[in-house]
């Protein structure tokens, strides 16, 4: 299965941002790719985090998104923010999956981004963490979806590995700060050597957020990584989309773990805390 994982500079231009995706989609299809993964706040993103726009899950993202699905016969996951369902309720950092089906799922973001000095929380509302996790098929591999700050939770993976999970999709907006490029990296590593899983991580570019999108395999090892900087420099300035691309096979995930059955031997099961 090929992957591209994109890293677009969305800004609050939500015209250019659906312009912009649909145009990445329609790339990777021409490229081959089974599945794309944009960033967190695709749809709209404001580094400061007070003017991002919710849409509604049938509003013009997530549409354009489904007829370039449908166009190209990809599966697309991208992050938006969905309005409440009431006047008073508060929105929620949302990813979706969609595909030439239609809309294949939704996955609320449970772990809400208050530290390094931020507290999404104020925004958003938190999902469920009890509700059943996001894993779609894709050609031969079951892809399990988070977002951003779940990242530095290994129970957040390990939930979407229990429920069948090969590969994990992490859209991520990563706030820049110090040491945040090395986490980035680091974390993605991590949790595809912990669960033997490939993972993938969507970083929004600009200001204000660091990384580079990047693909691991199940034994760690960086398959397509744009953004590689020896000096780990935060990526605070330009505009430019990266794109990582890589070649996803189903029997990878099945050798590693034959070779480090870590899932089977494990002791301990992950409860959610409600």
């Amino acid at each position: 299965m090929r992957v591209h994982v994109v890293g677009l500079a969305s800004t609050q231009d939500v015209a250019a941002n659906r312009t912009a995706a649909v145009e990445a989609v329609l790339e990777a299809a021409d490229d081959g790719a089974h599945l794309v993964v944009l960033p967190e706040y695709a749809a709209c993103f404001d580094p400061r985090g007070v003017t991002v726009r919710a849409e509604a899950l049938d509003g013009p993202f997530v549409t354009a998104l489904r007829e370039a699905a449908v166009q190209s016969g990809v599966v697309v996951i991208a992050g938006l923010v969905v309005a409440g369902a009431g006047p008073a309720d508060p929105p929620a950092n949302v990813v979706v999956a969609v595909g030439p089906q239609g809309l294949l799922g939704t996955y609320h973001k449970v772990h809400l981004y208050d530290a390094f000095g931020q507290h999404e929380s104020d925004r958003f509302a938190a999902g469920d963490p009890a509700a059943a996790p996001l894993v779609v098929d894709v050609d031969g591999l079951r892809v399990g979806v988070m977002t951003c700050y779940d990242l530095r939770f290994p129970e957040s993976a390990r939930r979407l590995v229990d429920a069948g999970a090969t590969v994990i999709a992490v859209p991520a907006a990563w706030a820049s700060g110090q040491d945040k490029v090395k986490h980035w990296r680091i974390l993605l590593r991590a949790r595809a050597i912990e669960d033997t899983v490939y993972v993938l991580g969507a970083a929004m570019q600009g200001r204000g957020v660091a990384g580079a999108p990047m693909v691991v395999d199940p034994l760690g090892v960086v398959l397509a990584d744009p953004g590689r900087d020896p000096g780990e420099r935060s990526a605070t300035g330009g505009e430019g989309r990266q794109v990582a691309v890589a070649d996803l096979d189903p029997a990878q995930v099945e050798a590693v773990r034959g070779r480090n059955p870590s899932l089977v031997n494990r002791r301990y099961t992950v409860v959610p805390r409600v």
